[in-house]
């Protein structure tokens, strides 16, 4: 599959729904101290995929463009977000958006950035922001050695993973970051974590891009060294997801 097909996601909505992690509430308060946040800033989801983020933007009462190609997952956050007057959904790329110049006060990409052609969206996003506006890039990233589970469960990961290695946001460092920001950027940290059983587990790898899925020849045996590693590690029928929620800005 191509790395930026806006496709990729298709079919992994459900379980993208349901078993990804959300960000913490103590990120808007980071925003708002910061001078970055304020009730009234417009803000431009990109990426915004099924809309876990904009929530935490539209409960603080701003404005929100969800910029989202897929149309799955477009879909998706118009139906979980339905309840919100201040959500607009846009059929859109990162790197043409469609938004009126000088018109977003914060751009936000919560676990997108890393699928853009940073060249294009850094062109796009000048043009869209106001003069005083602001980028953040916020990624859940999986502490890898978090606990017992997590480290076998990277090693599933590099083992089944079609272009996992390709796709990881990690990808994105200092350097990229550097280029992309242009004059410096700060990062905070928030921890954050999900705790699931079984069934949790299952449905929080096949919400990734990467992971085979029912038709393939290694999705049977994926599955079944996933279970190994839950019965291995399971405390009480669950484990936990660790995550460190990167912000830079």
């Amino acid at each position: 599959m191509n790395f930026y097909s806006t496709t990729r996601f298709t079919d992994r909505v459900e379980n993208y729904i349901k078993y990804r992690p959300s960000y913490p509430a103590d990120v808007i308060e980071y925003l708002k101290s910061e001078g970055i946040l304020r009730s009234d800033s417009v803000i431009a989801d990109i990426g915004s995929g099924t809309g876990i983020s904009a929530e935490l933007f539209l409960k603080n009462r701003n404005v929100v463009y969800g910029i989202e190609p897929n149309d799955a997952m477009r879909e998706a956050a118009e139906k979980l977000l339905s309840a919100y007057g201040n959500f607009r959904s846009i059929n859109a790329t990162a790197e043409d958006t469609t938004l009126p110049k000088y018109s977003i006060d914060l751009i936000l990409c919560a676990q997108a950035f890393h699928w853009f052609d940073i060249q294009k969206v850094k062109i796009e996003f000048n043009r869209i922001l106001k003069p005083s506006g602001r980028v953040c890039l916020i990624w859940n990233e999986r502490i890898l050695d978090g606990n017992p589970f997590l480290i076998e469960y990277e090693k599933l990961l590099l083992k089944y993973g079609t272009d996992y290695k390709n796709v990881r946001h990690e990808n994105i460092d200092e350097n990229i970051l550097n280029e992309f920001f242009e004059s410096g950027y700060i990062k905070k940290t928030f921890p954050n974590k999900q705790v699931f059983n079984l069934t949790g587990v299952t449905g929080r790898l096949l919400s990734s891009s990467y992971t085979p899925q029912y038709d393939s020849p290694l999705y049977e045996p994926m599955l079944a060294e996933l279970n190994e590693l839950f019965e291995k590690n399971q405390v009480n029928g669950f484990i936990e997801f660790l995550y460190d929620t990167n912000v830079y800005v």
